[in-house]
């Protein structure tokens, strides 16, 4: 259970969503489909409030927080904004690597700024033609002994050289940080490494913004790295380790995006609930209707459980236990819990719902990429059917 710290944390960021987020959130996502913009200041409030880093170590300005704690936050914050709700689990993904793969060394020189809650990280894993395939990524760091940081004759590189282009990065553009998935040899999954690439270094260039369906303010574009130079103490993990470390943080990553997807559901189901309760037509709420009743009940039993599997799978995570499959059923269960709690949310409004004068119709959209990201759901049983099978 959480302490009560952490139901102090709760109860703060359903403040923040309160008076900071539900505000902004029409506006800024109707003006975002035309003219895309991440919402910065947003994650700014969430930074100074401690919400950036609440699952890390505090010995690194991390919040030291359970993961049970931490995605209750994210539950509360997509309830509010979906599309920074996503920022602040891909921001804790892009963290990952370091914190539990980084030397000692490389968390004390990289932490503390990731930490900080000023700062946002993009996490640079797919390509064009590398989605669910990570190991045909062709992007290459490959290791240089003659740039300015070299020492010629020396065991190890001292710098690399990244080249390729990475797709469907958030926060391309605006990232402090990008954690960064190349290959280094041609040993297939054995041949990917992790660096973490500063998103002032020189030669690195941005795509146009994607044009999306929903979840506009977050800013989604290619990354160019076109002959980017990163020092070697930037590699995380080890030369051929990427896998590993990749696979690792979507473990936690897939949780993020389950607990998002929830609270997607969550503010959806409010909100038909709310409007049941007051359209009358024939002399009476519509509420009053059982099949529109039931239909209601179907949607809370639907949040319900999928809060229980998400929340299951953290409370194995915080226990040190292993929960990759528990991760992948809880992503599951989440995100077509939301597609289909939200269609449903629209059907309980009728023609209301599906017009832009009510949020129901851009909830939905967003649902839909849920069941796409960190794994489509086909991935995620994939995932879950090898679980049961193996040994």
């Amino acid at each position: 259970m959480p302490s009560e710290e952490g139901y102090d944390l709760i109860d703060l960021t359903r403040e923040i969503c309160d008076k900071e987020l539900r505000p902004k959130v029409d506006e800024a996502e109707r003006a975002a489909a035309t003219a895309p913009a991440l919402p910065r200041d947003a994650f700014r409030t969430l930074g100074r409030a401690g919400l950036l880093s609440l699952p890390y170590p505090e010995e690194f300005g991390g919040g030291g927080q359970p993961y049970e704690v931490y995605l209750q936050v994210v539950e509360e914050i997509a309830s509010a904004w979906m599309s920074v709700a996503i920022g602040v689990s891909v921001h804790s993904l892009t963290c990952y690597p370091v914190a539990n793969f980084g030397t000692d060394a490389q968390k004390a020189a990289l932490l503390p700024a990731m930490l900080s809650g000023d700062q946002l990280g993009a996490y640079c894993l797919s390509e064009r033609n590398s989605g669910s395939d990570v190991a045909s990524m062709s992007a290459r760091a490959t290791p240089d002994d003659r740039g300015p940081r070299a020492q010629r004759g020396a065991a190890d590189p001292t710098a690399y050289t990244l080249k390729g282009t990475k797709a469907w990065i958030s926060h391309a553009g605006h990232a402090d940080f990008y954690t960064s998935f190349v290959r280094t040899s041609d040993d297939g999954a054995r041949g990917l490494s992790c660096f973490v690439v500063p998103g002032d270094a020189e030669g690195i260039a941005f795509g146009a913004p994607e044009k999306k369906m929903g979840l506009h303010c977050d800013t989604v574009s290619e990354v160019h790295f076109e002959g980017v130079e990163v020092s070697a103490d930037r590699l995380i993990g080890g030369p051929g380790q990427g896998m590993t470390l990749a696979l690792s943080a979507l473990d936690t990553g897939r949780l993020g995006i389950a607990a998002a997807a929830t609270g997607l559901a969550q503010t959806a189901l409010d909100q038909a609930v709310a409007y049941a309760k007051e359209r009358e037509q024939f002399g009476r709420p519509i509420g009053d209707n059982q099949g529109l009743a039931f239909l209601l009940a179907d949607m809370e039993a639907g949040v319900t459980s999928a809060r229980a599997a998400y929340l299951h799978a953290a409370r194995l995570h915080d226990a040190g236990r292993p929960f990759t499959k528990e991760a992948a059923v809880a992503k599951l269960v989440c995100t077509d819990n939301a597609m289909r709690v939200t269609t449903d949310a629209v059907q309980v409004l009728g023609g209301a719902g599906y017009t832009q004068d009510f949020p129901l119709e851009r909830y939905m959209r967003e649902a839909k990429v849920t069941q796409i990201f960190e794994g489509t759901n086909q991935i995620q049983r994939l995932v879950i059917s090898r679980q049961l099978l193996k040994g």
